[in-house]
């Protein structure tokens, strides 16, 4: 066990991190004149070798929530037309990847979740069992608006409250049960029958200073808790919620919609083939 990395963790358990995610959200929020934006945004560009040879502008944002949720331009990120390949919601690392077992647990670096945990309700994690899950975890340097792997419709999204730990190799190593603790919105799809996708659930798992989460056909600054249902169509790789601040997200198919990984684990982009479907003829 790193020395550090554990005197770290132990620092962050006896952190206010709620209130420090909901200052550091707020501290986004603020304008900035455009002399204190390009200071900030130097800083940090350099830090984490962010490039804006994709986005949408390269200066003028007014505030570091702005710039942070930037938009990328459009055909940035090409989706992957195949109706039964399923794409990666967001750009970032995928950190782990497998199946779901007979108890709907999902193994995430060697540890078990429990994929009820995850999405909030008990009934909906039987429908992956047999299934797959994945992580992709977005890290300071990446583009944080997240899109569907699928064409469908959402049904219902659920705003879960909990905790704000780091979801980087600290939080992971040193957190039990780390992304079913923290605070967590999914979002529930449902692929037209034809597809023979049946649901795909993304659950965008928030993180020390992530200071709030909207999500499309949500009209709210941050997303209420509790159940919202809503009948939302999306086309495949379009968008459905922002990080204000950034975390990860995680994505579970039933059995019925997995046949073999596209990728590995490591860097992934947005709209990039994710998963084959048992009902892919090119497979």
């Amino acid at each position: 066990m790193n020395p550090l990395t554990y005197a770290t963790a132990q620092l962050l358990r006896v952190l206010p991190r709620a209130q420090v995610s909901r200052a550091m959200g707020k501290l986004a929020d603020v304008s900035w004149s455009p002399a204190l934006g390009r200071a900030v945004l130097g800083a940090y560009c350099k830090a984490y070798d962010v490039s804006f040879d994709e986005c949408k502008k390269s200066d003028g944002w007014k505030s570091f929530d702005e710039f942070f949720t930037r938009e990328l331009k459009d055909g940035a990120r090409p989706i992957d037309p195949n109706p039964a390949v399923l794409v990666s919601p967001a750009d970032g690392r995928i950190e782990s990847m497998g199946p779901v077992d007979g108890t709907s647990t999902f193994m995430v670096k060697g540890r078990p979740y429990s994929v009820a945990e995850l999405i909030g309700d008990e009934a909906e994690a039987k429908r992956y069992v047999g299934g797959a899950g994945a992580v992709v975890y977005l890290s300071p340097r990446d583009y944080h608006r997240v899109h569907s792997p699928i064409a469908g419709t959402i049904t219902s999204i659920r705003s879960m409250p909990g905790d704000y730990y780091p979801v980087n190799s600290i939080g992971l190593d040193h957190i039990d049960n780390l992304f079913a603790i923290n605070r967590r919105v999914s979002f529930a799809i449902d692929a037209a029958p034809e597809s023979k996708l049946g649901r795909v659930t993304v659950v965008m798992v928030a993180a020390i200073v992530v200071g709030r989460i909207t999500a499309s056909g949500i009209d709210a600054r941050d997303v209420p808790i509790g159940l919202h249902t809503l009948s939302k169509t999306v086309a495949k790789g379009e968008e459905i919620g922002i990080f204000h601040l950034g975390s990860t997200a995680v994505v579970f198919v039933e059995k019925s919609a997995f046949a073999s990984w596209l990728t590995s684990e490591g860097p992934v982009l947005c709209g990039a083939p994710f998963i084959r479907s048992g009902g892919d003829s090119a497979k």
